[in-house]
């Protein structure tokens, strides 16, 4: 929230990798006319070349540079004991090679051997480099890390986070001399260094475009990391600064493993003669790692639910719950603090019909999963009581609509019955009184289906500001799964690929936030906004501010959360376990006297009612199932899901295996009544009648006794057990609304735009007035949009019925999910997020009759304007700020000038510029297009041609002839394609017609001349969608998945 996220792909102009070694300059002497020289590297990972070159640096730099290397490896012989010792001297050995003069200190384990055993080269590096900080040394030096224990990408970042400089992965790169030796495919052994190289940076650009870094030399000894299991002591002497939590092992225990390491490698053990160990990291193997999900459980659980077998349930609960075994996660370690005395009859304790209601899916788009499995978990969590999730993929009317205007579903209709036939492969039979409506409707930075109509459907509205699985960043439907459905829904072109930013590029600060969070609730004032943060240390502080901002609900994902299309290192080694975020979120709230006013949901990996009662008494209201619903669908976790080939037809849009799908509603309601019923057990057992008792008594936890693991000894969960010592009358759970202050009795304008609209909401009668609007005005429009939508739907009324004329400067966020039918003309100038979501409406902003400026030299609107429109027009006589029309999905907009990342994320629509641009004009712009005006012949510089191509536009009788009536672009969706030329003067009539813009007067009165300056932006996945036959993009989808 505090510090957006970059996307290093797209906006790779303010990314870089290069590194300088060797001793900095004095930031403070103002007069440091010869500072010291650097080595340049233009990416920190160094091949063998390039270590050769530095350790011989002294005779390539005549002396300038001076190289030392630190030898981190001891004799195994000395044993656990050796290696403080062996740091110590390390330590000492690179005081005096800099007080010699050397300027290049490298760290290596180059001399490890069958005698010799390698400290760990982070442990090494960061005590070195602490060590030199501490005696005011490290700026006289570089750090070069030479190790053959760095092979995946967050390896090199951590290195980079405690000091490196560069690194100089010796053994990955050996390995894959060899193995590329004889060069298979086509591919030797320089060009597989080469591919290594280029794939760790860009993951190491994205570990630092998660924290909003942009520079390696930014990134180099920030040490943001947080250490889960490492003792203070370890972390307080050598990695000075880092948070943990909970203790854990110590230097000692440190040197052990390591030891264990090079006694198995030189040792003799017969099943590691001939191959290295299994591994099992990323996936699941015998006698591999162990993981959260085995074939044993997914099988248990799937027969449990489809049985109906509490038997089975309990067996499947029994694996997961035994932890002290499998140490999988921190809660394995807890055990309940049980009172035979206090235990009371499981029939005086909540049923489980009210406890399931505290239950919700997790935030899995129709896009990502199958239309079947989406549909099955909202009809399953419908009847229960509980709340399914849309994803960021938006949501078919036809879902909502009916039960909206009070039409129940029946006995004996069918989900294809009200979807279509077209939409479904495998049917389903409904029972009376089902909904197939997603009681949660998530806000996600790709804005995908968000409309007004959307938004006023929702019980729940959620800001996902990241995700568990892969918090910091963006996601990627691949075109091969947008099919025609898909991208009806997300208002786009099928077969398009659609991009969601890093960020949302209207949260910058907890201000920005709290302006979301308005617009949001304006829109549906009776739905709740909750706001998903993901578990890491100092979520505790941000959750206060989503609660000061007005939230009423706040998410703590935790790390292992489950998206199988999440890249790697992000699964892997972003986030905490929400445990710990959980524990700080509580105790911050409760600290802040803030508790009472917002609910807390605890997700990630939630299994079983042991995990409900734990979250519950670490402070959470409700509980998040995400993988363990898609598992009693069918999934069986072949983490295949982004490509298209989910064979059980739960994570695919491919009609042939989604007929293989074969979940029903029923078996998600029995997964769900058994965990309750394991809840309920637990609380008999604790002496609980009423879940409310439960939340935030962490006095009834306690770390489990007797844990025989070596490296689990050390752990203290203290802190997270911690009750902040608060007067009785504050509270621990949720007890009061929060005061959203959008009552008659508020300042909102809309309330008097209502009751002037009151003909046109009821009758449909046209009325239009003028009323005067003040930067103390936000989010205008929007709750009128949410009545035209709650009584319309998305169709809203027919064009300019509600016209109003706005005369002053308008706030934050004017137009906010304007609906169709509305016209908001405004006279003077506009601020950030103007027509936010535009779905359908009209906004036209225009300098009044007696300004007498040029429309492409003054600003008349500010940043990130028509985000994630939809639908509609917008109208600039003027120029408007940065990241203009940022994911445009679909709205028509004109306007005379803009900043940079203008059309960004673009999937649709057509914008008209009239003047200049800044930088990176259409990064990740995969639909829609661009017409820009461009006399002086500077546009081509600032554009980012990475997935756009740049076209002339055309007489329109030169295209009929040249062009194929397929590849033309229609005006609004689903209408036949016009020429350029058509479109461009349409609009600008259109914009003279609303602004009376001077310059596009002069275009319209010289167009024979003015066409031939503009240029169209034409992007290539869009022009390759067009080209192709209508059905092609789902039928092709399979072969395209697996090639």
């Amino acid at each position: 929230v505090t510090n957006p996220s970059i996307d290093p792909i797209r906006e790779q102009l303010v990314m870089s990798l290069v590194s300088f070694i060797g001793p900095k300059p004095n930031l403070l002497d103002i007069n440091n006319i010869n500072p010291p020289l650097r080595l340049e590297v233009a990416q920190p990972v160094l091949g063998f070349a390039e270590m050769a070159k530095i350790r011989k640096i002294g005779r390539y730099s005549k002396g300038k540079f001076r190289s030392f290397e630190l030898d981190i490896t001891y004799p195994a012989a000395w044993g656990k004991a050796g290696i403080e010792a062996r740091l110590a001297s390390l330590c000492a050995q690179a005081t005096d090679a800099i007080r010699q003069g050397h300027n290049i200190l490298i760290v290596s384990d180059r001399r490890s051997d069958h005698e010799r055993v390698a400290i760990p080269a982070l442990l090494a590096t960061s005590a070195v480099h602490q060590h030199l900080v501490t005696k005011g040394l490290r700026t006289s030096t570089g750090l070069v890390v030479e190790t053959g224990s760095a092979r995946e990408v967050h390896h090199f970042a951590l290195l980079a986070g405690y000091g490196a400089e560069a690194i100089h992965p010796y053994l990955a790169m050996e390995v894959l001399a060899q193995h590329f030796a004889t060069a298979i495919d086509g591919i030797g052994a320089d060009k597989a260094i080469r591919n290594y190289t280029k794939a760790i940076d860009k993951g190491l650009q994205k570990v630092m475009s998660k924290m909003g870094i942009s520079t390696y030399m930014s990134y180099t000894g920030a040490q943001i990391f947080e250490a889960v299991g490492l003792n203070r002591e370890l972390v307080d002497k050598y990695f000075t600064g880092t948070t943990s939590n909970i203790e854990g092992i110590g230097l000692f225990e440190v040197a052990e493993e390591a030891l264990r390491l090079h006694a198995a490698a030189y040792g003799d053990d017969p099943v590691l003669a001939d191959a290295l160990d299994v591994g099992g990291e990323y996936a699941w193997r015998v006698r591999g790692e162990e993981h959260m999900w085995t074939p044993d459980m997914v099988a248990k659980l799937q027969h449990a639910t489809r049985a109906n077998d509490a038997q089975t349930y309990q067996e499947y609960s029994q694996l997961v719950n035994d932890q002290t075994r499998r140490l999988m996660t921190l809660r394995g370690l807890f055990e309940f603090r049980l009172d035979p005395a206090a235990a009371i009859a499981l029939d005086e304790v909540e049923p489980a019909g009210e406890i399931v209601r505290r239950f919700v899916t997790g935030a899995m788009s129709l896009g990502s999963i199958s239309t079947e499995a989406h549909t099955t978990l909202a009809i399953a969590m419908n009847r229960i009581g509980g709340k399914s999730n849309t994803g960021e993929g938006g949501e078919d009317e036809a879902r909502y609509q009916g039960e909206l205007r009070g039409v129940a579903i029946k006995q004996g209709d069918t989900v294809a019955g009200l979807l279509g036939e077209a939409h479904i492969e495998r049917d389903l039979e409904l029972q009376a009184g089902d909904s197939l409506r997603s009681r949660i409707k998530q806000v996600a930075s790709g804005r995908f289906g968000v409309t007004a109509a959307y938004l006023v459907s929702a019980d729940q509205i959620q800001i996902k500001i990241s995700q568990g699985a892969k918090p910091g960043e963006g996601g990627q439907l691949p075109g091969h799964k947008v099919s025609d459905y898909i991208a009806r829904l997300r208002f786009s072109v099928p077969g398009v690929g659609l991009i969601s930013p890093p960020p949302h590029h209207d949260i910058y600060s907890i201000e920005d936030l709290a302006q979301l969070i308005h617009d949001l609730k304006n829109c549906n004032p009776q739905a709740s906004i909750s706001v998903k943060l993901v578990s890491e240390v100092g979520v505790g502080t941000v959750a206060a501010g989503v609660a000061k901002a007005k939230a009423d609900h706040v998410v703590i994902a935790g790390h292992d959360g489950g998206t199988g299309a999440s890249p790697w290192s992000s699964i892997k080694h972003a986030g905490t376990p929400w445990e710990l975020g959980l524990a700080e979120t509580q105790q911050t709230l409760v600290l802040n006297r803030l508790r009472g006013r917002i609910r807390v949901q605890a997700d990630g990996q939630m299994k079983t009612g042991r995990d409900v009662v734990i979250g519950a008494l670490l402070g959470a209201d409700e509980f998040g199932f995400a993988t363990a619903p898609l598992v009693v669908e069918g999934c069986i976790m072949m983490r295949k899901c982004h490509l298209n080939t989910c064979p059980t037809g739960v994570a695919t849009q491919d009609p042939v295996l989604r007929r293989k799908f074969s979940g029903k509603p029923e078996h998600v309601v029995n997964y769900f009544f058994f965990v309750a019923e394991e809840v309920r057990r637990i609380m008999a057992q604790l002496g609980i009648r009423r879940f409310d008792e439960l939340v935030g008594r962490t006095d009834l936890l306690d770390t489990r006794q007797g844990i025989a693991h070596w490296k689990a000894r050390g752990l203290d969960f203290a802190r997270v057990f911690h009750r902040p010592e608060m007067p009785a009358e504050v509270a621990r759970r949720h007890v009061t609304e929060q005061d959203h202050g959008l009552d008659k009795a508020g300042k909102a304008l809309d309330h008097v735009l209502i009751a002037k609209a009151r003909p046109a909401l009821e009758q449909a009668e046209k009325t239009s007035f003028i009323v005067g609007v003040r930067n103390v005005n936000r989010t205008v429009g929007t709750m009128l949009s949410g009545e035209v939508a709650r009584r319309y739907g998305h169709a809203g009324l027919p064009d300019d019925t509600i016209h109003i004329q706005m005369d002053g400067i308008a706030g934050q966020s004017f137009g906010a999910f304007l609906a169709r039918g509305i016209t908001l003309d405004l006279v003077g100038e506009a601020n950030d997020y103007v027509g936010k979501g535009l779905s359908g409406g009209r906004i036209v902003v225009r300098s009044p009759n007696d300004f007498h400026g040029f429309g492409p030299e003054h600003i008349i609107a500010g940043n990130t304007v028509l985000y994630g429109a939809t639908e509609g027009e917008a109208y600039f006589n003027g120029v408007a700020g940065e990241r203009f029309a940022v994911r445009n999905s679909g709205a028509t907009a004109v306007v005379e000038g803009v900043g940079d990342h203008g059309c960004e994320y673009m999937t649709g629509g057509t914008v008209v510029l009239l003047g200049e641009t800044g930088r990176n004009f259409a990064a990740g712009m995969s639909g829609g297009v661009a017409y820009v005006y461009d006399p002086e012949l500077r546009f081509q510089s600032r554009c980012n041609l990475a997935m756009v191509g740049l076209e002339p536009v055309l007489a329109g009788v030169e295209q009929e002839l040249r062009v194929p009536r397929r590849l033309w672009h229609p005006l609004n969706r689903g209408a036949p394609g016009e020429t350029d030329e058509a479109i461009l003067r349409r609009l600008l009539e259109a914009h003279f017609r609303y602004t009376g813009s001077f310059r596009a007067k002069a275009i319209l009165h010289d167009w024979i001349n003015a066409r031939a300056h503009f240029v169209k932006v034409m992007p290539h996945e869009y022009k390759r969608a067009l080209a192709q036959p209508p059905r092609e993009t789902a039928t092709a989808s399979i072969e395209k998945a697996t090639a």
